[in-house]
């Protein structure tokens, strides 16, 4: 099985010394103090500044540090954060926020309405995220200062996912400070302030990222666990990309915490009377696979939906993730209300693959039992960056390599490339598979992102004026019923065409040692939530 790799991967050894382990079972580091905390990640994040943030995996470390106005809660509703309150007015273009008159940035600077302007005029500064400014805040026209504590927020048109967005990494608050001065504002760090129950203090790529408590932290949002400073002095937070390490390392009591656990080690984690297990189903967007519309062979209907026919994807999943993976029947997450059920248990019919592949004129065949047209090999390339694997993806991909080669003829290549060179080959329209999930709380915000004409994940080329006008309907509406409703006409259209091939909806799972306590979900994302409630006991 043919998985390019243009990357370096790091013994494990090595990964081991690097983090401060041993690689025998032996901690290579002092006992913890109680209040202290080490977490093993799976993802390193690109960036640390929340207006950036584009990694699911990365966001259980946005809201260590940062606040924002407002909390989406499990059923969907909104809880005063930064704001203690708000009004709509009766047209939907005017939200009215006042704000917490005790809050401080780390840097020292005092939060309000100044704040919340400043922070808006960076977003809408060219060149410094254009795909929130053109798509997320497409509506916003301007915020007006009322008095040092109230902020008017105008929309150009009503935006029913606005206050969905004010509670998203995206809304969250930099300090003015920051936005002017810090050296590297868009990757975030030391020197970019928020007003967080954590400060970020130490970064050093590869290993880790360290955060203090901080003492004067008292106003989480409502309806928290807590109210006052965080229970942990401080967290450290392992970039343990390889499965085995985080795993190894937990079960020898080098960690504490471990996220991203592997279908292969769920029963030892299990079975271990110190430890325990939960997991949590991610909200937004299956893991999916977008066929680039807009190139050969996948400009071609016929070719799309053989490779969906040629894939035994419930066999697949059984394989890669003994049963651990919820297969995906729709682009948006079943954890999601706006999930399509209707398009559960559509049929499978491999012959069908070779029929369809046939009719598009790929009928040939060469020595590797590749098919073949006009004297070309039916190729097909991944790309895909080594920031977003993540659940065995890559593994994932090998099978359905091989399955697509024996049941189609399809020659599959997977390219898993660093960040820099995948989003060359993105830019340059050199792939013809992408994939992706996102975890928005609100899937439409997710579906905004992906299927709008031109829209800043739109990979898979998609330019359906239908589909343009659903999107635009349901962002203006508050009425869930109503956006339900265009969403669900949305996944039957792009199931329809065969323009995407949804494949297992993401799921997080959390392990610890028994002496844990607090740990959780984020009950809009279904991610890992931050380590504002986790406490460490005997």
């Amino acid at each position: 099985m043919k998985v390019v790799r243009i990357v370096v991967s790091a013994l494990l050894a090595v990964a081991l010394a690097a983090c401060g382990i041993d690689g025998t079972g032996g901690a290579a580091r002092p006992d913890r103090a109680a209040a202290s905390l080490t977490w093993a990640v799976e993802t390193e994040p690109i960036t640390f500044n929340p207006h950036q943030w584009i990694q699911n995996k990365a966001r259980l470390l946005v809201f260590n540090q940062f606040d924002a106005l407002v909390a989406r809660q499990a059923d969907g509703t909104f809880a005063p954060w930064l704001a203690t309150s708000w009004k709509i007015s009766d047209d939907h273009l005017t939200y009215t926020f006042d704000l917490r008159e005790d809050v401080t940035f780390h840097d020292g600077e005092r939060f309000g309405a100044e704040t919340v302007k400043a922070n808006f005029g960076k977003l809408l500064e060219p060149g410094y995220n254009p795909d929130i400014a053109t798509i997320q805040l497409r509506s916003f026209a301007r915020a007006e200062v009322v008095s040092p504590y109230r902020v008017k927020l105008v929309l150009k048109q009503p935006d029913g996912l606005f206050l969905d967005f004010l509670s998203s990494p995206y809304g969250a608050q930099i300090s003015t400070k920051s936005l002017k001065e810090a050296g590297n504002l868009k990757a975030g760090g030391v020197d970019v302030a928020g007003t967080g129950p954590f400060i970020l203090d130490r970064y050093v790529p590869g290993q880790e990222v360290h955060y203090k408590r901080n003492p004067t932290y008292k106003w989480p949002p409502r309806g928290a666990a807590h109210q006052g400073p965080a229970p942990l002095s401080e967290v450290t937070y392992r970039f343990l990309p390889e499965a085995a390490v985080r795993v190894g390392a937990l079960l020898s009591g080098q960690v504490d915490v471990i996220e991203g656990v592997p279908a292969t080690d769920i029963g030892a984690i299990r079975n271990d009377p110190g430890l325990t297990l939960t997991t949590g189903l991610n909200s937004g967007t299956a893991f999916t696979y977008y066929f680039n519309t807009s190139r050969p062979p996948f400009d071609d209907k016929r070719v799309r939906q053989a490779f969906r026919q040629a894939v035994d994807l419930d066999a697949i999943l059984q394989s890669v993730y003994r049963g651990q993976a919820k297969r995906a029947w729709s682009i948006v997450s079943s954890a999601s209300p706006f999930h399509d059920a209707s398009l559960e248990g559509s049929p499978r019919a491999a012959a069908a693959a070779g029929s369809l592949l046939d009719r598009a004129g790929w009928r040939g065949k060469d020595a590797d039992g590749y098919r073949t047209k006009d004297g070309r090999r039916l190729t097909v390339r991944i790309v895909a960056s080594t920031a977003f694997v993540r659940d065995r993806r890559d593994i994932l991909a090998q099978a359905i390599q091989a399955q697509v080669k024996q049941s189609a003829g399809i020659d599959l290549q997977v390219q898993i490339l660093d960040q820099g060179a995948a989003q060359q080959a993105w830019k340059a329209n050199e792939y013809e598979i992408f994939w992706n999930s996102r975890g928005d709380s609100d899937a439409g915000a997710a579906l905004n992102l992906i299927l709008s004409s031109g829209a800043a994940v739109n990979f898979a080329h998609i330019d359906d004026p239908r589909i343009d006008g659903w999107l635009k309907q349901a962002a203006a509406s508050s009425d869930q019923a109503e956006r339900k409703d265009l969403y669900t006409r949305i996944q039957r259209v792009v199931d329809e065409e065969a323009i995407v091939f949804p494949l297992y909806v993401p799921a997080d799972q959390i392990a610890a040692r028994k002496s844990v306590k607090g740990l959780g979900f984020d009950p809009a994302s279904g991610t890992p939530a931050g380590a504002y409630a986790v406490s460490v006991g005997a």
